[in-house]
C-alpha cells in the first residue's frame, strides 16, 4: 500500500479547534514537521479538512 508524508506548512494559530484536532490526531505539533502514514480513507478524509494547512507527497 502506499504511503503519504503530510508537511504542516502553515500555522494552526487562530484556526477552528476542529482543525487543530485533526492535525493533532495526524501526529502534526509544528510548522514543518512532517509524518509518513498510509493512504488510507481515514486519513485522506483527514487530510480534505486542513489541506490548506498541508503538504502531501506519495513515498
Amino acid at each position: 500500500m502506499a504511503k503519504l508524508k503530510i508537511t504542516l506548512v502553515r500555522s494552526v494559530i487562530g484556526r477552528p479547534e476542529t482543525q487543530r484536532r485533526t492535525v493533532r490526531a495526524l501526529g502534526l505539533k509544528k510548522t514543518n514537521s512532517f509524518v509518513i502514514r498510509e493512504d488510507i480513507p481515514q486519513v485522506r478524509g483527514a487530510i480534505s479538512k486542513v489541506s490548506h494547512l498541508l503538504k502531501v507527497e506519495e513515498v
